[in-house]
């Protein structure tokens, strides 16, 4: 969304990763001036998926576009009621699937009575916004929050790799063979 918002060209956000831009214009935005439907609500699990509400969002943004007489690539006036209303979408259903999860491990007795805890870490917790939801939810529900400092809270696929390196240093055995492998770094 940060990207096609065009956010690193934003007088606010120079510099900011694409979270961190959303998030920052989020704070003046008004969540209210778009809605988007949430994804997935048709589904009764716990699963997360983004790509539908990308899409919505997506076509908003176009939608805009053409009413304020823009291309893409330049800055909506409205950019940071999107951004609001994004990020307002995405603690919604992140929390609503997050409730599912811990009442499915409540009913079949996953966790201790007592002293539950939800962690959650990377990118998505670094956001203040999702966090404070997040400790509304856990508060609600008994349940401890336990999130690493934001400046720890990096992109999961950097974590991961950071893991496979880390693995492949103590020889933990990340493969048994790189042959037939094909490296394409980008």
């Amino acid at each position: 969304v940060a990207r096609r918002l065009s956010l690193k060209e934003h007088p606010e956000c120079h510099g900011m990763a694409g979270g961190k831009a959303i998030e920052h214009l989020a704070q003046t935005g008004n969540q209210e001036l778009l809605t988007f439907r949430l994804p997935m609500k048709q589904y009764r699990n716990c699963d997360f998926s983004f790509s539908g509400l990308q899409n919505l969002v997506n076509n908003a943004i176009v939608q805009k576009e053409k009413e304020e007489g823009i291309q893409e690539g330049e800055i909506l006036s409205c950019v940071k009621d999107v951004a609001a209303a994004v990020q307002h979408a995405v603690a919604v259903h992140i929390i609503q699937r997050t409730y599912r999860a811990m009442l499915f491990c409540i009913k079949n007795s996953v966790l201790p009575s007592k002293k539950a805890t939800l962690v959650v870490s990377g990118g998505v917790a670094s956001n203040q916004y999702i966090r404070k939801a997040l400790q509304n939810l856990a508060d609600a529900n008994d349940f401890a929050l336990l999130c690493p400092p934001p400046r720890l809270c990096t992109d999961n696929g950097v974590m991961i790799a950071w893991n496979g390196i880390e693995r492949l240093r103590a020889g933990l055995g990340v493969l048994p063979s790189a042959d037939g492998i094909r490296y394409e770094p980008r």
